[in-house]
């Protein structure tokens, strides 16, 4: 008998140890005993005081969550009820509104937004991307807006054909203002922010610099900035790292973000 052991009867083997018996979540879909009883079957409700069991009959039975109540796969277990799930938020695009899931391209629309130069229509692409295709809009740009009048008349506004335009440093007194002035049609909107250059409507803090600097008159000012900054690089290689930099509309400023939003809702208004 030593080489067997202890009896392995000996004491209560009648009632397992509780410290001893595992929690597990009641599941929907769980296939459980009923260790008293021998129902067999799977979770289909719980709540705090009890699991509801629906047998491969349809039939279904109401049982306490009491410790060491049910057998799974033969053990003893006590089910518990399962933790609440939290509510899944959906994603959203980099513009903050909520991203169409499997999305093609709408056809496009016959409204445009135009913008400055090449990198304006970057960083309204990285950002709104996502929402301009959605709503069919396409982005283009003026190389500047000194011939804006006429490129305006040249388009040809309209019900249904409206023309939204972005100008930088946009403000009273500006050549930009001036310019702008003369397009009066109520079928074209010019909208602007007050930045010299659409590289600071990006936050420094996203650009992991402290301040975007100041350049002296008589300086490209895209030139003064790479110098103030110290980088070694062109401004096409500088404009790759700050464009790389935004991530979402909380890297941009506020001036230009309420502009663009405002270009997206004139254009796609009925």
């Amino acid at each position: 008998m030593r080489d067997y052991g202890r009896d392995v009867l000996a004491g209560d083997w009648r009632r397992p140890l509780r410290g001893k018996i595992p929690q597990v979540a009641a599941e929907p879909g769980l296939v459980v005993e009923d260790a008293e009883g021998g129902f067999c079957g799977a979770v289909v409700a719980c709540d705090k005081e009890a699991v509801t069991l629906e047998d491969r009959f349809g039939r279904r039975r109401l049982f306490p969550l009491a410790p060491a109540a049910f057998l799974l796969e033969g053990r003893p277990v006590t089910l518990i009820r399962p933790a609440p799930r939290a509510a899944e938020s959906p994603s959203r695009s980099a513009s903050g509104s909520i991203a169409v899931q499997g999305l093609r391209a709408r056809v496009a629309r016959e409204s445009r937004i135009y913008v400055e130069g090449v990198h304006d229509a970057a960083l309204v692409e990285k950002v709104w991307g996502h929402d301009l295709r959605v709503e069919g809009v396409v982005v283009e740009y003026l190389e500047g807006v000194d011939d804006l009048p006429a490129i305006a008349e040249e388009f040809g506004p309209g019900p249904g054909r409206r023309l939204g335009v972005l100008v930088d440093h946009l403000v009273p007194g500006s050549k930009e203002s001036r310019i702008a002035a003369q397009v009066t049609s109520p079928h074209v909107l010019v909208v602007g922010h007050p930045f010299v250059d659409v590289w600071q409507a990006v936050k420094p803090s996203a650009v992991g610099i402290p301040a975007w600097p100041s350049v002296p008159r008589g300086i490209p000012w895209k030139e003064g900035v790479i110098a103030a900054l110290g980088w070694r690089a062109e401004p096409p290689e500088a404009w790759r790292r700050i464009l790389g930099s935004v991530r979402t509309f909380a890297d941009l400023e506020p001036e230009l973000l309420g502009r663009v939003e405002e270009l997206i809702d004139f254009v796609t208004a009925e």
